[in-house]
């Protein structure tokens, strides 16, 4: 290989599918990365600086030629500071046969060097952070350096804020020792596939496998099923990839060749290739659908959060990655024939929201109101979450829990089906398939934020926004969760037009 080809990114790229590796090297532009994936990047890369701090005083090594790292600069002042006897380097940079790899920390003990692996994770054993480590440890080693340790940090998912932020216990390391040593048996194998791979700009004729979904879904999804019927076995309801995995090696892998061969899973699923193949349209199961509605009394309300989620807790008695709600929408109507109201709450950017939410919760919300929501466990969470946090207003909190419906039920039940709602029944899916031609309920319309992704990464920022960009922001995420609940409203409007049938 060329000097400085393969990093160790590339390397558990290569780990995870040789394909990923080979399309990451020579055809980049492809990759599809949405809001969540770009969210866990910059997550990742703001607790890797967090945790430089971790063992004390330290020297970091990071340099830059222009925007690019200078990745010489690094190697050599890595080696300078070793030399020198610094007990603690961060981003510790050496380079091997063409490889080359940037240890988090690296730090001075037992008479040789540990390796500290740094994640935004909070878990430890998964195989794919053994093998970035044993990737390391090879590089190490054959550079001459003797590695007495091998570690990896992750966040402490029980750690608590109270305040100051105490990085000892906000992390945890853990030994790795045994599971590096056995991913380091796959290096020199790797190694070779990579060779065979990556120096010919002939595409890898790699099939689909578990790869493409695990730990997380592949960002060359769309590239690689290209070439696949559409719908296809993967696009199937209530199915875990695996057993679509299944059957499409089994060659069952367009909505034809499913019906033929009976490989569907549950009556849903059934349901939802007949209706594709054979365009039916919208397929109701009235007499369900009807005892569901009747399950809602006036006055009625429609419930939606936005939550923010922080790997660092900013709030006291906090801890990371707590889905702390922020913001909510409130349609709803007192009686039958009555009208629509609307209220709504935002907290204010840089403040704790929690408490002010709680609050305007219970006073917008009447004790024993009926409730809906749409997936109302996340919404049932939040609820207990405050409830938890804030003993005096508990009762009312989980009065408002306890009275909630899920207006998802007469769809993930199968009462209620059309093909254009997909393999999904979130509302992002069922509204468009019921309603395909509203503008006022379509979410592309919307400014800057579209999805919950999107809201999620807009309030930690609005505390640094401009005022002007401050205001646009608060107005875009209020039509945002806004049109949540008002989508609410007119699903179950469709829903008591069709049990009236």
């Amino acid at each position: 290989m060329n000097a400085l080809h393969l990093s160790k990114s590339k390397y558990c790229a290569l780990w995870q599918c040789p394909k990923l590796a080979w399309l990451k090297k020579y055809k980049p532009e492809l990759q599809i990365i949405d809001e969540a994936t770009l969210a866990i990047m910059k997550t990742g890369s703001e607790v890797g600086d967090l945790a430089m701090g971790l063992f004390g005083d330290f020297v970091e090594v990071t340099a830059y030629d222009g925007e690019k790292l200078d990745l010489t600069k690094m190697i050599e002042a890595t080696k300078a500071e070793m030399d020198r006897g610094t007990p603690i380097i961060c981003e510790a940079s050496f380079s091997y046969n063409g490889l080359y790899c940037a240890v988090d920390i690296l730090k001075k003990e037992n008479g040789g060097w540990a390796i500290y692996e740094v994640k935004s994770s909070t878990h430890s054993e998964r195989e794919i952070y053994a093998a970035d480590v044993a990737f390391q440890k090879y590089m190490l080693e054959h550079c001459g350096v003797n590695v007495t340790g091998t570690y990896l940090v992750v966040i402490n998912i029980e750690y608590v804020f109270d305040g100051e932020l105490k990085l000892d216990e906000f992390f945890r390391a853990a030994d790795v020792s045994e599971a590096a040593a056995e991913k380091s048996r796959e290096v020199e194998e790797l190694l070779l596939i990579a060779e065979r791979y990556l120096n010919k700009p002939d595409e890898p004729p790699i099939d689909l496998s578990m790869a493409c979904h695990k730990p997380y879904v592949c960002s060359y999804w769309a590239y690689c099923t290209r070439e696949l019927p559409k719908p296809n076995v993967f696009d199937l309801i209530n199915m875990h990839f695996d057993k679509k995995l299944s059957r499409y090696y089994a060659g069952a892998v367009s909505f034809e060749e499913l019906w033929k061969s009976k490989f569907y899973h549950n009556p849903i699923q059934l349901r939802q290739i007949d209706c594709t193949l054979h365009h039916c349209g919208d397929v109701v199961i009235v007499e369900e659908i009807r005892k569901f509605v009747s399950t809602l009394k006036y006055p009625l309300y429609f419930l939606d959060f936005e939550t923010v989620q922080y790997a660092v807790p900013r709030y006291i008695g906090s801890k990371p990655y707590e889905q702390i709600p922020f913001q909510y929408s409130l349609h709803y109507i007192e009686r039958e024939d009555g009208k629509l109201h609307h209220r709504e709450f935002l907290a204010e950017a840089g403040t704790d929201p929690r408490r002010a939410i709680a609050e305007a919760l219970c006073r917008d919300i009447p004790k024993d109101a009926c409730v809906t929501a749409y997936n109302k466990s996340f919404e049932c969470g939040r609820l207990k979450y405050l409830a938890e946090l804030f003993p005096d207003l508990a009762e009312h909190l989980m009065s408002i829990r306890e009275n909630i419906v899920d207006l998802l039920d007469p769809f993930k039940s199968g009462w209620y089906y059309n093909p254009a709602m997909g393999k999904s029944f979130s509302i992002k899916s069922v509204l468009p398939a019921l309603f395909p031609d509203d503008p006022e309920l379509n979410y592309h319309n919307l400014e800057d934020i579209h999805n919950g992704s999107e809201a999620m990464n807009a309030f930690p920022a609005m505390e640094h926004m401009e005022p002007e960009e401050l205001e646009r922001t608060r107005r875009n995420l209020l039509k945002y969760c806004e049109l949540d609940t008002l989508a609410m409203v007119k699903i179950w409007e469709r829903l008591k037009e069709v049990s009236k049938e």
